[in-house]
């Protein structure tokens, strides 16, 4: 536990320190959409394919981390479409359902990537960078279509969501590294020194914005929509991945990984497409931010229950 706890610190420490600097130094909106588009466009990308070109994935299981993620997402996806009807009796409306939905299927890559590579250095990025690619497609267009549906005044085309999948950064960046990592393209040396500059700045920028974006207001008096939303991402989640990652036949540092990214916090770009879609963005901003201080707790006991086997 000490060793996950260690980890684990200097990842919420960005994130309180995000909050106090957007309460402090830098108040302005503006400014933190500035250095949101920096790292989504430019640092983050970085990251990925820099690692992923460097990664020996012919020795980690890509195959199964990713699977399992996958598969996690995909029940978690139609379990919370099954209860769709419970929750309209709780008064829960189609908007507040998309954050709900949002809010238990997206993961903050950002805690994920930084938890993973504190705890197993490059092998355990590459991994959860891998695990990506499985996983942004999927959950975006699931978002685009239960908001499209649930939420959304002017119904989204299907071309209009694939377009969304598409013209993700993120999940270019990983096809980039995995297409030159499998090519074994020669890269020159003045590359892997910008993009290694630029690669090393983006987690700790990242989580610095993922606490600047989040919402303290009204968390001493949680929804039952929020409450919802808090167990299914930090309880069920992991209780659904972890199954599965034993059944891939994962074990040791590649069930910690998978461990990681089902524990942690949904997106905070979740608001951001909840805004744009008609979704209820009050409501989801409240579920990231409790989820996001809950997993200071819920992470190491998910982890540490994992290392022990």
């Amino acid at each position: 536990m000490a060793v996950v706890i260690a980890a684990l610190l200097p990842v919420f420490i960005l994130i309180v320190l995000g909050i106090v600097l957007k309460r402090t130094l830098m108040r302005l909106d503006t400014q933190w959409h500035g250095l949101e588009r920096l790292t989504y466009f430019v640092l983050f990308p970085m990251l990925l394919i820099q690692t992923l070109v460097r990664a020996d994935l012919s020795k980690v299981p890509v195959a199964g981390v990713g699977g399992a993620l996958l598969l996690s997402v995909l029940a978690m996806s139609l379990l919370c479409l099954a209860v769709r009807p419970a929750l309209a009796r709780l008064e829960i409306d189609g908007p507040a359902f998309t954050s709900i939905f949002q809010g238990a299927t997206r993961w903050q890559t950002f805690v994920a990537l930084s938890v993973c590579a504190n705890m197993f250095g490059d092998v355990g990025l590459a991994l959860a960078s891998v695990a990506m690619v499985a996983i942004i497609p999927l959950v975006n267009v699931f978002s685009v279509a239960v908001l499209a549906h649930y939420a959304s005044p002017n119904k989204q085309s299907m071309g209009a969501i694939v377009m969304t999948v598409v013209l993700n950064p993120l999940i270019w960046a990983c096809m980039i590294g995995i297409v030159i990592n499998l090519a074994h393209l020669p890269l020159p040396k003045i590359w892997h020194e910008v993009a290694d500059a630029l690669g090393r700045s983006s987690l700790a920028i990242g989580l610095l914005v993922t606490g600047a974006g989040l919402h303290l207001e009204g968390l001493l008096r949680p929804s039952v929509g929020a409450t919802i939303g808090v167990v299914l991402k930090l309880v069920l989640m992991p209780i659904l991945a972890l199954p599965l990652a034993l059944w891939f036949g994962l074990s040791g540092d590649s069930l910690a990984i998978v461990a990681i990214c089902a524990a942690v916090p949904t997106s905070s770009s979740a608001y951001v497409l909840a805004r744009q879609m008609g979704g209820d963005a009050p409501l989801l901003a409240q579920i990231i931010t409790l989820q996001t201080i809950l997993a200071a707790i819920t992470m190491p006991i998910v982890i540490a229950l994992v290392a022990v086997r």
